[in-house]
Order: C-alpha cells, then structure tokens, then sequence
C-alpha cells in the first residue's frame, strides 16, 4: 500500500496540495495498524513527506461500507469468462471496466516484498512515540500527526 502511495504522491500534492490525508483502510494483515512493517513504512512516508496521515479501518466483516468491495464486484462481472493467461491480459481487463461511468487508473506496481519482516519491541518504540491511537479505538483509528524530522 505504501509503494502505491509513494507513486501516487507528487500527483496528489501537485493537485491538491494537501496537509492531512484519509486512509479508510478493511484492517486486511498487511495493513493492520499493528502490523510493524505497515507502521514503519506509512511513519517513514508521513515524515518524509510532512503531512499528517489518519488510518481510519473499517470494522471486521463491514465490506459493505468499504466502496472498494463495491469495485471489486463490477471488475468480477467484467472479466468474467475471460481467461486471464498474463499480466497484460488482466491490467488491459481492469483499465476497460467502468465504475460509475469512469474507467479506473491501474497501474503495476512491482517489487520483492519479503514474507516474515517485523521491526523488534525496542525498534518499534520508535514509530509509536510518532503515531497517536484514539483512546478506546486504538486499533481502529491511528493518527500520524505532522513532525518535523
């Protein structure tokens, strides 16, 4: 998610400039807000870039409020019975759906991503003292407030 954000970034500043972003995130492992890895990356990109990040997570089993299930659904029913034989095939699929009268912007994004990576207890002080949880919704609602670094 954070390589997606990284490439996504210099358009969205240049755009519309903005000092605090939204992330409505399913709580899905790889970006759990407990997840050590998810934390550090979307830390280091809140710093780099100065800008407050919220993580705002959907409540288990609530897809039905996440709009991007409802995209999920369209892009099912329009690749259907296609056999999807190589990347070319299923990011061509994708680009040619419409959802709502507009066809998506897919990009592929590559890269190695390891299985096992966590940061330790000690590492992890580090990115917790930067991030504040709202009190009794700590895993739900996470707040990377901008600092300088």
């Amino acid at each position: 998610m954070v390589d997606c954000l990284e490439k996504l970034w210099p358009t969205l500043k240049e755009e519309y400039s903005p000092d605090t972003i939204v992330l409505n995130l399913d709580n899905g492992p790889e970006n759990n807000s407990r997840r050590t890895q998810f934390i550090k990356r979307i830390v280091d990109f809140a710093l780099l870039n100065t800008i407050t990040v919220k993580l705002a997570y959907y409540p288990p089993y609530h897809s039905k409020y996440n709009p991007v299930e409802r995209v999920w659904g369209v892009l099912e029913n329009h690749w259907n019975g296609e056999i999807l034989d190589s990347t070319e095939k299923v990011l061509g699929m994708a680009r040619s759906m419409t959802y709502n009268g507009i066809n998506p912007i897919v990009t592929l994004v590559e890269g190695e991503y390891l299985t096992g990576v966590k940061l330790d207890k000690a590492e992890m002080v580090f990115y917790e003292d930067k991030i504040v949880r709202e009190p009794n919704l700590e895993k739900w609602f996470v707040t990377i407030p901008k600092q300088k670094i």
